[in-house]
């Protein structure tokens, strides 16, 4: 029987949840035939400037690299992914089924607290939208 490699989607957008999840995913897939991937969904706004969207891509960069080596010290696979624009919650969810994910790990608040309470949670987006597997890591 040939076993089928696990697609394990983690939403990261350097908060402090969003690498608990990639924590999560590196210790439940470590010694699994697994590919953890990294997604981040950056937000411009239109009226945004050409070097304010620099800084946003160079922050998701960043991000990327720090997930990209945390999973290489753990032995795990991992790929990166940068998406632009877009409802966040949607792109993920999105993502997660054009690519045929079997789990998301997603962190339960990101970097802006008071703006979910205001405009829902990402995550709670995704957990009710996604068609697979969801885990919510506090």
């Amino acid at each position: 029987m040939v076993k089928k490699q696990l697609k394990i989607l983690v939403p990261l957008d350097g908060s402090k949840n969003s690498l608990r999840a990639l924590d999560t995913a590196i210790v439940l897939f470590k010694n699994q035939d697994a590919v953890i991937t990294g997604l981040h969904v950056i937000r411009l706004p239109v009226e945004f400037s050409k070097e304010i969207r620099k800084q946003y891509i160079k922050n998701a960069q960043s991000i990327m690299r720090a997930a990209l080596k945390h999973t290489k010290q753990h032995g795990v696979r991992f790929v990166d992914k940068i998406q632009h624009d877009g409802y966040i919650g949607n792109m993920i969810v999105k993502f997660a089924h054009d690519n045929k994910f079997n789990l998301i790990i997603i962190g339960s608040r990101g970097p802006h607290p008071i703006a979910e309470m205001f405009l829902g949670s990402v995550a709670n987006y995704v957990i009710n939208k996604a068609k697979m597997p969801v885990l919510l890591v506090k």
